[in-house]
């Protein structure tokens, strides 16, 4: 198993390339199911979560290549309904390929997924609203079994809370639906619209992109596409975050600036200069940070994979921050390990206080999550003396190559071997 170790207190200077966004690359993957040829995916980052779902895909029979960060998917060759849980138990976006296999082939049977533990995330959406399109399943032995006749039938839908994932499973789903299916309260998450450009590119007649009601007119069949994945909106908001608590000026290129209105406006009213342009970023950290207050909410509001990531730049702030947790019950198993480098956090349910002390100490801390993980990295870029951080598997789930990208820059990290 691998550890990361950081000497804190050296400034970021120069330039990082934003790889292709993990959470538009899982669904895009496995919408390749819904057409039987070769799909082609640009800008595909490589992870430990693409990896799995490249092997899940193998599994269910289809074929890939792989150069540069362009993927070629054969899905001529699906012969499988089933998503064993040997596959499916570190990654909690293999569900999504519930809607394709039900479209395709009638039949899933998928393990019910694992991934973080940053919550109970359950699917009971995804489910219900596959009852309404006409699905019927059992759960068996930590499976669902999921069945339904002929095609699935159109029918409005409209989730309590906006899922991302069960939008997109839905979404996926309903595109070889009979008749038209409505989908209210979907999720607006950028990777999302993605998704749609790729449907449509198939064949799909969906409206509605970047709209909170989706309206999908079902088709016969569909054919492969050529499509781009999006930027990272992650790791470019922990990449400025990361340059604000460490200081320096650091230049972000291949990505969106559009795609985080949020975190800019939390950024600057902190003390951060942050400049968007065409496809580039420029961050500059001069070490006076002022607290804010953060409140995690679907898309467009703060992303709550950033929440944990900005917890840690504002242990280095002056002055009180409140940081408030609104999507997932369990997100904020990063306090102790932060509090082990001399951060001042008190939890009072879904809420987090930081009492900016303006400094933190390296220590030896324990990685809980992704997002935490990424946590760990920023306080220990910015702390005094080293900081160990193990069970670091969590960010090859959602990193592409962290480590390389912050050490070009000037940070002084590097992975070893515990």
């Amino acid at each position: 198993m691998d550890k990361i170790v950081i000497e804190g207190g050296h400034p970021l200077e120069g330039e990082i390339r934003i790889s292709g966004a993990k959470n538009a690359a899982l669904p895009l993957i496995c919408a390749c199911l819904l057409a039987p040829g070769p799909h082609v995916l640009e800008n595909v980052p490589d992870l430990r979560d693409t990896r799995t779902m490249l092997a899940l895909l193998e599994a269910l029979g289809t074929t890939w290549q792989r150069e540069g960060d362009t993927l070629t998917i054969d899905t001529s060759g699906l012969h499988s309904f089933e998503a064993s849980y040997d596959l499916v138990k570190t990654m909690r976006a293999s569900v999504l390929v519930l809607g394709p296999l039900l479209a395709r082939m009638g039949r899933a049977r998928v393990s019910l997924p694992g991934g973080c533990a940053i919550g109970a995330r359950p699917i009971n959406f995804h489910l219900q609203g596959f009852e309404q399109l006409g699905v019927t399943h059992q759960l068996d032995q930590g499976y669902v079994d999921a069945v339904v006749a002929d095609r699935m039938r159109g029918a409005t839908i409209c989730f309590d809370i906006p899922s991302v994932t069960a939008t997109e499973n839905i979404l996926m789903g309903a595109v070889l639906a009979q008749g038209t299916t409505i989908i209210k309260n979907a999720a607006r998450e950028p990777e999302i619209g993605n998704l749609v450009d790729m449907l449509n590119g198939m064949g799909a007649r969906i409206k509605g992109r970047d709209l909170d009601t989706l309206q999908i007119e079902g088709v016969r069949q569909l054919q492969p596409a050529r499509i781009r994945i999006v930027p990272d909106r992650i790791e470019t908001g922990t990449f400025l975050i990361a340059a604000a608590a460490a200081g320096g000026e650091l230049t972000l290129t291949n990505c969106d600036p559009s795609l985080l209105p949020s975190l800019y406006e939390k950024l600057r009213a902190a003390g951060v200069k942050v400049r968007e342009e065409r496809e580039r970023l420029h961050v500059a950290g001069n070490g006076q940070l002022r607290g804010v207050d953060i409140k995690t909410m679907p898309y467009p509001g703060f992303p709550t994979d950033l929440q944990a990531q900005m917890m840690a730049l504002m242990c280095f702030s002056r002055g009180l921050s409140l940081i408030t947790e609104t999507i997932f019950e369990n997100r904020f198993m990063h306090v102790a390990e932060l509090r082990r480098m001399g951060a001042d956090i008190r939890v009072d349910g879904h809420s987090a206080i930081v009492n900016g002390t303006g400094t933190l100490r390296g220590a030896k801390v324990m990685a809980t999550d992704l997002r935490a993980s990424a946590s760990l990295v920023v306080a220990g870029l910015a702390a005094q003396g080293v900081t160990e951080i193990s069970r670091v598997y969590h960010l090859d789930r959602g990193y592409d190559n962290l480590v390389g990208k912050l050490a070009a820059v000037g940070a002084h990290i590097q992975r070893e071997k515990e």
